[in-house]
């Protein structure tokens, strides 16, 4: 257990390290996100009582679209490296390497979702009627149900000719209900018209779902790839 945590945090840690140094995951997501709020900001009226019950779509439709961005990014420094080959034929665990990829990602979406909501509350004058703290239970885990899919797929689209347009196919069509689920819960506080405990249990059991799928066909799809 020690070598399988040990393994998962020197990951972890390379990957933290050349993003800071390149920052280009970061900086694409973040251009991405600029780009869809200054879109939509001219489409409609941000002032609008209506816009309560779309931005929930907006600001998730959003961090979707950039965080492919990143999840793209995921494996490719690995393949141009050899370390998957190196990986394959060490007797570390598949699953250490797998965990810090989502880690990561998690880290990285998650710090584009926090530059990138105090501009969607500003330009769309947001206020939550219902309990705001329940955004945070689902921003982390409707974060963890994009990232845990979106890496396990982009490793399985990864020596495809066009992998930049493999992952969204794979990913958008499982990731349905997590992004129900973050757009209706989402909506409900923003309104305060429906509670939105179902959602994050929703939400819950979406993310232990798939997260032990994932692990569970991780190792074959890293010796298949």
């Amino acid at each position: 257990m020690k070598s399988f945590w040990s393994i998962t945090l020197a990951t972890l840690t390379k990957d933290i390290r050349l993003e800071w140094r390149s920052k280009d995951a970061l900086n694409a997501m973040l251009f991405f996100s600029l780009l869809v709020v200054v879109i939509f900001v001219f489409s409609f009226d941000p002032l609008a009582e209506e816009s309560r019950h779309i931005v929930g779509g907006l600001v998730w439709v959003a961090f979707l679209f950039a965080a492919v961005v990143a999840l793209n990014q995921t494996w490719a420094r690995e393949l141009r490296n050899q370390v998957l080959d190196a990986y394959r034929v060490s007797p570390a665990s598949a699953n250490a390497l797998f965990l810090a990829k989502v880690l990561g990602n998690f880290i990285f979406v998650s710090l584009l979702e926090a530059l990138m909501t105090p501009l969607f509350i500003i330009f769309y004058n947001l206020r939550a009627l219902g309990p705001a703290w329940q955004l945070i239970p689902i921003g982390l885990l409707g974060t963890w149900a994009l990232v845990v899919n979106g890496t396990f797929f982009a490793a399985m689209s990864l020596r495809t000719r066009s992998r930049e347009l493999m992952l969204p196919l794979l990913l958008f069509p499982v990731s349905i209900p997590a992004v129900l689920g973050m757009v209706a819960g989402t909506t409900s506080i923003l309104t305060g018209e429906n509670p939105a405990h179902f959602w994050i249990v929703l939400l819950l059991t979406y993310d232990v779902v798939f997260t032990t799928a994932c692990l569970g066909l991780f190792e074959t799809v890293l010796q298949a790839e």
